[in-house]
């Protein structure tokens, strides 16, 4: 069986798997690929990528047969699309042995539309050859988020939607901040630290849960420390998956501001004012005031700003911030 494969990057980079076809790899089943030139030119550069492609690593060839999911007494098989070869033990094998060579990983780039790789949307036929419903995720995507459910996980496809690529890049950042402490040993002090850094990412994505994980925070000592950092986390990372409205932004920016109030004269918070306004009528991108306020923030003395993981949630190169 062929396991998950690490790829060089630019750098060290962050650990994250990928469709082995998204690298150009010819693992298709006509014998193809899929290459992301975004995948291994861009997002390469700060990413290790680890190479996946669960259909060779069950022992299939390339080329194959193409397959598809079929529902058989409501149970979902991976057959191929012509004849009744049976592809199912042999991919439940790769996913049960390769899974826990997984938790390393900080988040996965899956192949859109694969019976094994597609996270949502993909045909489920019935044994007639008709199709039942369209609403499955591929078999080994499926275990992926059952077994990694606060892992980000995206399909290259979605990856072409600015707000979709903004939103899993800043993700994988967060979650590698997260298993960086976990790995580190868990503390108090830690997991405060780690939500005073997140703390106005969250508020953009979803001001509900920015206000259920404060209070769950302000007593560490009415349960086990383990117990409450899961209870934070398993809220934190569905919540930043919302994506980010841009009244939210907007919101999000004006508290920052606040923190600037007495230290800036009134000509650069009305100019900072100016640009946020701008950007919500969607005169400019998002960077616009974001760099303002950056600007501002490295001009005065105001540590808490400076920690803030929402005026840098990844490195500015990526450009990710010049299309929102």
């Amino acid at each position: 069986m062929m396991s998950v494969q690490p790829i060089a990057s630019r750098g060290r980079g962050i650990a994250v798997g990928i469709s082995a076809c998204l690298l150009g790899s010819p693992v298709r089943h006509d014998g193809g690929h899929k290459h992301s030139r975004y995948c291994t030119e861009v997002l390469g550069r700060y990413f290790q990528f680890y190479s996946l492609c669960p259909e060779m690593g069950a022992g299939m060839s390339a080329p194959r047969q193409a397959m598809r999911l079929v529902e058989i007494d409501g149970q979902i098989r991976l057959r191929a699309t012509r004849g009744e070869k049976d592809f199912t033990a042999l991919m439940h094998g790769f996913i049960g042995q390769e899974l826990e060579h997984l938790e390393h990983l900080r988040g996965f780039v899956l192949m859109a539309k694969s019976p094994s790789c597609g996270m949502e949307r993909i045909r489920v036929y019935r044994a007639d050859g008709e199709v039942a419903r369209r609403d499955a995720s591929g078999l080994f995507a499926a275990a992926l988020a059952g077994r990694f459910p606060l892992m980000p996980l995206e399909e290259e496809g979605r990856l072409n939607d600015d707000g979709l690529r903004e939103n899993f890049v800043e993700r994988v950042f967060v979650y590698d901040d997260w298993c960086r402490l976990r790995e580190g040993g868990l503390t108090a002090e830690g997991l405060l630290a780690f939500h005073r850094r997140h703390k106005f990412q969250l508020l953009a994505h979803c001001q509900s849960t920015y206000r259920r994980v404060g209070p769950l925070l302000s007593d560490l000592k009415r349960q086990p420390l383990p117990v409450i950092a899961e209870q934070y986390i398993t809220q934190v990372m569905p919540a930043l998956a919302r994506r980010v409205s841009r009244g939210s932004h907007v919101n999000t920016m004006l508290h920052l501001t606040g923190f600037l109030r007495e230290a800036l004269s009134a000509e650069d918070r009305r100019l900072i004012h100016q640009q946020i306004e701008a950007y919500q009528r969607g005169e400019v991108p998002l960077v616009v005031p974001m760099t303002m306020l950056r600007g501002a923030q490295s001009k005065v003395e105001q540590p808490y700003l400076a920690t803030q993981e929402y005026l840098r949630p990844y490195p500015d190169a990526l450009g990710l911030r010049n299309r929102l």
